[in-house]
This record gives structure tokens, C-alpha cells and sequence, in this order.
């Protein structure tokens, strides 16, 4: 039994010119497949048959397998990541819309503020919106680390800030990269279905 790379939800070409194909050939097909061929290489030894991938990446994280913890988080990060994204032309709607509305007065501040949070990210990781409660906040982690590990984050939109995920098509731009894919091909449809508090199970596999 093993993980697998799961395909990406759109045409790789799809989201031209915010984020080209070739950025997708090597995050999709090189990085993310990377984090899956090192996990799939540590089931039998760490004894990893049968759990799912949140399981096994909750499992890093309660043994202190950093290791483990770094590779299994990154596949679902990864995963998740892709279904935020879209092509261009969508906006929130509906309870997702009254929400940001509710909490950054409207969706244009709601994105300034996750840029922000993304640029001023030190060094590599994750910016979220994420649900605690019934509120939508802004936060950040660093590396691999991942909203499923934490008890009561609900994950609604992530961006990777990785310098990996914008250096094909942004060069050291990170805040160009931030304001132009958060303003521009965002896949508000799926990030409104997170809200259903069942956002982490939509990037997790059985193996």
C-alpha cells in the first residue's frame, strides 16, 4: 500500500499567466512528488500501513518524527493547496461572502491582509485563512507545519510561500506572487465549501 501524487485539479496550462506550467511541472510533478515518494519509502520501516495521511502526519507530530512530520505534512498541504486554486474569474459568494465581509469589511481587505501575512512570513511556509469557532482569521506557519495538527482550525485557503512556488514564473518577487494569485485565481467555490469545517478531510488519502 502507498500514497499517491494526486493529479492536479485544472490543466496545468490553466492558470496562465498567474502561475505558468512550467511552476507546475516542477512543484506538482517534482517537490510534491518528492514529499510522496519519501513517505511511501518509510511505511514499512515506521510501520504506516492502513493510516490515512492525516493520521500518519498527526502521528509525526505526537512521536516527534520530524522527518516523517515534514514529508506526510507537505503531501497535504500540497494537495490542499491545489484545490485553492482556479482559474480566474471567481469571487466569494453566499455565507463565505457575509463572512469576510464580516470580518475584514470586504473581500479586498480580507486579501491585503493574507498577502501581508504572506510576505511577511520569515523564510518558508504557509499563509491560511482558516475558521476557529465561528470566526475567520489570518495566520501563518513556518516549513511544513499544517492547520490539521491543530485542535479547533478549520482550514478554509492556504498560499505557499515556499520560494519554490513562485521562483520559475516571480524570480524573489514573493509579494507580487502574493497580491497577483490571492487577487486572481483563487477557487473561492471550494474555499466556501470548507466551511463546512470539512476542509481537511478534501486533501487526505487512504493509502
Amino acid at each position: 500500500m502507498a500514497f499517491e501524487l494526486p493529479p492536479l485539479p485544472f490543466d496545468s496550462s490553466a492558470l496562465d499567466p498567474y502561475m505558468s506550467a512550467e511552476t507546475f511541472e516542477y512543484h506538482h510533478g517534482k517537490h510534491h512528488k518528492a514529499y510522496v515518494d519519501k513517505v511511501n519509502g518509510w511505511i514499512d520501516e515506521k510501520k504506516l500501513g492502513g493510516l490515512s495521511l492525516i493520521d500518519v502526519t498527526k502521528k509525526a507530530k505526537e512521536t516527534g518524527d520530524k522527518g516523517l512530520f515534514n514529508n506526510a505534512a507537505q503531501i497535504w498541504n500540497h494537495t490542499f493547496f491545489w484545490n485553492c486554486l482556479a482559474p480566474a474569474g471567481q469571487a466569494p459568494t453566499g455565507i463565505l461572502a457575509e463572512k469576510i465581509t464580516a470580518a475584514f469589511g470586504s473581500t479586498d481587505e480580507l486579501l491585503k491582509k493574507l498577502a501581508a501575512e504572506a510576505v511577511g512570513h520569515f523564510g518558508s511556509g504557509w499563509a491560511w485563512l482558516v475558521l476557529e469557532g465561528d470566526a475567520l482569521k489570518i495566520t501563518s506557519y513556518h516549513d511544513a507545519d499544517t492547520p490539521i495538527v491543530y485542535e479547533g482550525v478549520k482550514p478554509l485557503l492556504t498560499l505557499d510561500v515556499w520560494e519554490h512556488a513562485y521562483y520559475i514564473d516571480y524570480r524573489n518577487a514573493r509579494p507580487k506572487f502574493a497580491d497577483t494569485v490571492l487577487a486572481n485565481v483563487i477557487n473561492w467555490d471550494f474555499v466556501g465549501q470548507n466551511l463546512d469545517g470539512n476542509g481537511a478531510s478534501r486533501a487526505d488519502q487512504e493509502q
